[in-house]
């Protein structure tokens, strides 16, 4: 009766039942939760849900689990066998088996199976563990009762089948932080890259050797979401092995594989040996695939390494950026639309790639994705057409194609990375006078101005230099800028930041503002003096610049002159001159002509070495003859 109970109606011998076990069944999808997404060790942890165990509905699998439960602690290695496969033949799948066996204590019992000698017990029990550590609140589990430790020593086993179900299994259960800090200090991390020296990739190689680096790969990708795994798997020679399965031509293979490399290349460190391991060749390749959660890793692998100049050159010369083009008309697919914007995105950062993009109507392609779309889709989308925009044939196919009324209209969001994005394309689409006319009808430019109230400083300097160009472009700029009741008394006194790219922007925007004398004359009356003088003992260049260029506009008003020279703005100013960037010259020879307009600043340049000795010529006449 008892062996009857253990195996279960209709099955056959106990050498029947364990055959079944050497009939590896590690076919399982390599789409596993939440691995393919990007994450890292700052990411808050998965918490599991717990059960409300008023509605579970015991089902008659859960009575049968009970019942399998004494036959699997019986202790007799045959009986825990057949009791094992019974257990394989339910619908594991289900959620009230998998409860069911945590709250027997089968589980309990199915991590000491692992620390046996027993293979067939071990085989069984990583069979059972692989299917129900899908559950969120086994995996916890697994990990509280030292689950990973015992496969961690597995992954040492000469028995290669047992090696894949425990690597499959550390895949399912650390996708958490601190199962993945518990693989990692127990030198699971080392033992998986080996999983990937099976063969070396080539012409001639055997299924089981795919299948072993398969499973280690999976495992790495659930792992390589923690930043200290990333730098283990480098440590451990794991990039080079990467690279040489990234060759593969199996899917089933290349998905964790390129999975665990999008992953890791948030790292510089993986960023540089992908382009110089020649592996964006084999990136770009694979975005032709058939399967599109290889096209979508592919794709996001290209997203994060695109952000070096050297890596945008080689998609460009791999042939990339046509397939990346081709993949926008897959608008089904969120996830993968997500990887393909943002890797074109980044890719546009180079001038050379956009113009690419114009053959391959990118831009056009990008516009229609302007609506209806996921957040993270938007951020890409605009953040793509910001970069193109900077050419001007692409400024006028967003305005033909009716892009500026959706990217204008997206200056309402709250999301900061999404209005940093909108705000750079308003301001490149605002370069074409025809753009602008669009942009301030629709209110552009006053959503702009009010983008300066918000408390993040990424969000307050990008739209302060989308004003720039709009103040620039605009019919009749100096009324439009005073129409904004408190808001050039806003601006000047965003010249308070502690942020350097704010006080860069806000200088940028004061410059053009300046050119208008009323709106000088307010902005003059709130203190803008004082604010830029302040600011100019700076060694940051690129805000020198700007902050020269306001100074020259702003001496256009009033006593203005004479008060940067009372302020101390003047010898800060003339040590401007030794700086390397011949921006930052052009700048400071235009502020110091302004102010050598008054004496005193003059005596102030000559004593900072401006003007010799020796020279008989006016500091004025000096300055404009420096060959500015």
């Amino acid at each position: 009766m008892a062996g009857r109970g253990a195996a279960g109606p209709g099955r056959g011998s106990a050498k029947g039942d364990l055959a079944s076990f050497d009939d590896h069944e590690s076919k399982a999808s390599s789409s596993l939760e939440d691995v393919g997404e990007s994450s890292s060790e700052t990411d808050e942890d998965e918490q599991p849900v717990h059960r409300q165990e008023g509605n579970t509905d015991l089902s008659p699998e859960y009575w049968g689990i009970q019942k399998l439960a004494k036959y699997v602690k019986g202790g007799d290695p045959t009986a825990t066998v057949i009791a094992l496969c019974s257990l394989r033949d339910l619908n594991l799948s289900q959620e009230a088996c998998q409860l069911a066996i945590k709250d027997t204590g089968c589980l309990e019992v199915l991590i000491n199976l692992l620390d046996t000698e027993e293979i067939k017990c071990q085989t069984g029990s990583l069979k059972i563990l692989k299917e129900i550590s899908q559950n969120i609140l086994i995996r916890h589990a697994i990990a509280d009762l030292g689950g990973l430790e015992f496969m961690v020593k597995i992954l040492d086993s000469p028995d290669t089948d047992l090696k894949c179900l425990a690597a499959e299994t550390i895949a399912n259960v650390a996708r958490f932080k601190r199962a993945r800090k518990t693989v990692r200090q127990h030198g699971g991390i080392k033992r998986l890259v080996e999983l990937l020296e099976s063969i070396s990739v080539g012409s001639s190689y055997q299924a089981e050797d795919t299948e072993t680096a398969r499973c280690g790969a999976l495992a790495l990708w659930s792992l390589s979401k923690s930043t200290k795994a990333k730098r283990a798997i480098r440590k451990a020679g794991g990039i080079p092995l990467l690279a040489r399965w990234l060759k593969c031509s199996h899917t089933n293979i290349l998905i964790p594989i390129v999975g665990t490399l999008q992953e890791c290349a948030s790292e510089p460190s993986y960023r540089l040996a992908i382009r110089t391991e020649g592996m964006i060749e084999d990136l770009v390749k694979n975005l032709s695939s058939e399967h599109e959660e290889l096209q979508m890793n592919c794709a996001s692998a290209i997203f994060k390494c695109a952000e070096d100049e050297e890596t945008r050159d080689l998609v460009r010369k791999h042939e990339g950026l046509q397939p990346l083009s081709v993949l926008l008309d897959n608008t089904e697919n969120k996830q993968l639309l997500a990887a393909v914007t943002g890797a074109i995105w980044k890719c546009a950062i180079s001038r050379e790639n956009v113009l690419k993009f114009q053959e391959y109507k990118t831009v056009e392609a990008l516009v229609t994705l302007l609506t209806d779309q996921p957040e993270e889709v938007l951020i890409n989308v605009i953040g793509a057409l910001g970069e193109c925009c900077q050419e001007q044939e692409n400024r006028g196919t967003i305005r033909r194609c009716g892009g500026i009324a959706p990217i204008v209209k997206l200056l309402t969001a709250t999301n900061h990375a999404l209005l940093v994005n909108v705000n750079k394309a308003v301001g490149g689409c605002a370069m074409e006078p025809e753009n602008m006319s669009i942009i301030d009808s629709l209110d552009g430019v006053r959503l702009l101005w009010s983008l300066l109230k918000n408390p993040n400083p990424d969000v307050q300097a990008s739209a302060a230099w989308a004003l720039c160009p709009c103040v620039e472009n605009a019919k009749n700029s100096g009324e439009m800028v005073r129409s904004f009741v408190g808001g050039l008394e806003l601006i000047v006194n965003l010249l308070k930041s502690k942020d350097k790219e704010v006080l860069t922007s806000v200088c940028a925007a004061i410059a053009n503002i300046a050119k208008d004398q009323e709106n000088l004359a307010v902005m003059t009356d709130h203190g803008v003096v004082p604010l830029l003088s302040k600011l100019a003992n700076t060694n940051n260049n690129k805000l020198r610049r700007h902050l020269a260029e306001a100074i020259a506009h702003c001496c256009m008003w009033g006593s203005n002159r004479i008060a940067f020279g009372e302020t101390k703005a003047v010898a800060p100013l003339a040590r401007y001159l030794k700086a390397k960037d011949p921006l930052v010259h052009r700048a400071t020879a235009l502020a110091l002509y302004q102010l050598s307009e008054d004496p005193s600043n003059c005596v102030i340049m000559h004593e900072n070495g401006v003007v010799k000795i020796s020279d008989f010529l006016s500091c004025s006449t000096l300055i404009l003859m420096m060959g500015f």
